[in-house]
């Protein structure tokens, strides 16, 4: 049996299990899609958003990309945000990083990877901004590690700027962001005390999580 089989295979198992668990999940399903969480993560694989939060598939509204960050000309995630906060009215933007991210690393290293490193030029502004910080972070995995918060932090500064998120603040839309990071060696979420409930407020508390990297 090929690889490709066996998805198929367990798709089918997967189907007959959640029927027999839940004979309505599936009707439920295609009737609403109401999610009251927008999820903007990293690509990597190890980092599933519903199963990391406890949720099931309809109450997540994902999106993922390389370190997961919102770009001002990415029209992929800012439509996603769009929808995310106009159509679907979601309550809480959950900005995601996690933990040794390969492609945080990556951009702080100077590895090349190829057309990717395009892409983590974003990461490398970041880097370049905190650089006296990480540089007194002896340990590499731990600077990593700084720099994956560093980057998340930023990601919210960057969600709040939107013009989707300005114009639903304007409006009194009752809708938060928050910058988490993810630990792979435990499996727990990490708040970076970053969250948002107007672009103002997302400069100060940017400014406060930043300060309180640098006394740890």
């Amino acid at each position: 049996m090929s690889d490709i089989e066996q998805l198929f295979n367990a798709n089918r198992n997967w189907s007959e299990r959640i029927h027999g668990e839940d004979p309505e999940f599936f009707s439920r399903l295609l009737n609403q899609q109401t999610p009251e969480y927008l999820w903007i993560g990293c690509s990597d694989s190890r980092v599933p958003a519903n199963q990391i939060v406890g949720l099931a598939p309809g109450e997540v509204f994902v999106h993922r990309n390389i370190a997961n960050q919102v770009v001002h000309t990415d029209l992929n995630a800012l439509s996603v945000i769009q929808y995310a906060v106009d159509v679907l009215r979601v309550k809480h933007i959950l900005v995601v990083g996690h933990y040794g991210c390969g492609g945080v690393k990556a951009a702080l290293n100077n590895n090349r990877l190829g057309l990717i490193d395009n892409w983590l030029r974003h990461v490398q502004d970041v880097r370049d901004r905190f650089q006296a910080s990480l540089a007194e972070v002896d340990d590499p995995n731990e600077r990593v590690d700084r720099m994956c918060e560093l980057n998340v932090m930023q990601q919210v500064v960057n969600v709040s700027q939107t013009s989707v998120l300005r114009e639903a603040w304007q409006r009194g839309q009752n809708v938060t962001v928050h910058g988490w990071c993810y630990a792979l060696s435990d499996g727990l979420i990490r708040d970076l005390k970053v969250s948002t409930r107007c672009v103002e407020e997302a400069q100060e508390v940017y400014r406060d999580a930043v300060d309180n990297l640098r006394r740890r």
